[in-house]
């Protein structure tokens, strides 16, 4: 009963308790209903603190410099046309290829045409003999860095020494018989003794330099992507049944001559292109060169233009073999390294002829010859030598179709330039055994 008394006392207590408390504090205003919200919350965001100012103030500031920067370009002066160096590091025989730095073009609005061509890196084996040393000149004129490579059994230093100091040349010697590394973007192979005295000299090396040169030049060509042309030649029509001789007729060789080590080395040589062009997919082209002349040609090599020339020189007979009634066409060294590049940076294989369709028998030539360097010359007739063929005329309607290339130095133009470069070297001959 106590218990129950208790309990309500102290029920009562609590709710006037209660009742004071509830007295003395303001009620709680219920919370305020939300409408919802009419704009999306980016929307709303933006709106928000002028948010939306500060952003079109931002739009229309990078707007006007946009707009500005093509002519305030051009009141800052341009850069030099991009220049790329190439390093080398040269090991014996070997070089490798370890930086390229390249200045970036900061002309004004487009770059001009013309200046957009790519700088070459050239690999040129037999760099240093006759017709190397003046491709060798017309690339360094290009602009392309070239890499001559040359063992100097019918090359010379004196051939390229005025490229030594410039930056973009680099001369190896090396024979391409055994491998070399390099990277490079183009490989003209020139490298083989091209004269009867020299090939004649060792005829087992010239076939090497034929076949296992070509195959290694071959094979760097594929592991690096780079495209070659082949300098094949017209012997490999031997002594030809068709006149004048075209492309497409497959020559009258003898294999077993003595001839056969240049005119078969180089007959294989083209076969050994061709595989590796369907084989593995290698870019190739193939020149077949005619009788070319003209400055730093070897002066007793065999070849009747540098024979002759020599021998008026000298005041010596000039010396003709047979009849004199076999015919030859003799273009200028210029003509050949033109047709070479136009083939190298065209787009078709070949083969292709290159060489001066005008013909001259061997007394036309001589008699030429007399005229510009000494009127009372004289001739001396020899025995022919064998395998000696009897005409030799290219048909160049190919390469004037797809390389619109043809010669343009006539033999009288041409000849007197060699004869000015073989009476110095001749004269500083004569000097230097003390005549």
């Amino acid at each position: 009963m106590k218990l129950h008394t208790q309990s309500s006392m102290n029920h009562r207590r609590d709710e006037e308790t209660t009742m004071s408390i509830s007295q003395n504090t303001p009620p709680s205003s219920p919370k305020t209903f939300k409408h919802p919200r009419s704009l999306p919350r980016s929307i709303n965001y933006l709106l928000k603190e002028q948010r939306l100012l500060f952003i079109l103030v931002g739009i229309l500031i990078g707007s006007t410099f946009f707009i500005l920067q093509p002519s305030l370009s051009l009141l800052t002066p341009s850069s030099p046309i991009p220049q790329s160096y190439h390093g080398f590091d040269s090991v014996p025989g070997v070089i490798t290829h370890t930086s390229t730095v390249t200045t970036p073009y900061r002309g004004a609005g487009r770059v001009p045409v013309g200046i957009g061509r790519k700088r070459m890196r050239v690999v040129v084996t037999g760099g240093a003999g006759f017709v190397g040393s003046h491709l060798v000149d017309k690339l360094i004129k290009r602009g392309d860095d070239v890499i001559v490579i040359d063992n100097f059994f019918t090359g010379r230093k004196e051939n390229v020494m005025h490229h030594f100091g410039d930056h973009r040349f680099e001369l190896i010697r090396h024979d391409v018989v055994e491998p070399i590394l390099l990277e490079v973007d183009q490989i003209y192979h020139l490298a083989c003794p091209a004269s009867p005295v020299h090939y004649k000299y060792n005829p087992v090396k010239t076939i090497k330099t034929n076949v296992m040169g070509t195959l290694n030049m071959l094979g760097l060509a594929k592991r690096i992507g780079a495209r070659f042309l082949l300098t094949s030649t017209s012997e490999v029509y031997g002594d030809p049944l068709e006149h004048p001789q075209k492309e497409t007729y497959w020559g009258n060789v003898n294999p077993i001559g003595v001839r056969s080590c240049y005119d078969e080395g180089k007959r294989t040589a083209e076969t050994l292109t061709m595989d590796y062009h369907r084989g593995a997919d290698v870019e190739v082209r193939i020149a077949r060169i005619f009788n070319t002349y003209g400055p730093r040609m070897c002066l007793d090599d065999g070849r009747v233009v540098s024979n002759f020339v020599a021998q008026a020189i000298r005041k010596q007979p000039m010396t003709v073999y047979g009849d004199g009634k076999q015919t030859r066409s003799f273009q200028y060294v210029s003509d050949l390294v033109d047709g070479l590049m136009a083939l190298m940076d065209g787009e078709h294989i070949g083969p292709f002829n290159l060489g001066n369709p005008g013909e001259f028998t061997m007394l036309e030539l001589a008699e030429v010859v007399k005229e510009v360097i000494d009127p009372s010359a004289t001739i001396e007739f020899r025995a022919n030598t064998a395998d000696d063929p009897h005409k030799r005329k290219p048909d160049i309607s190919r390469a004037k179709e797809l390389l619109n290339w043809e010669p343009k130095v006539p033999l009288r133009d041409g000849l007197p330039l060699m004869v000015n470069d073989f009476r110095n070297r001749i004269l500083n001959e004569d000097e230097g055994k003390g005549n």
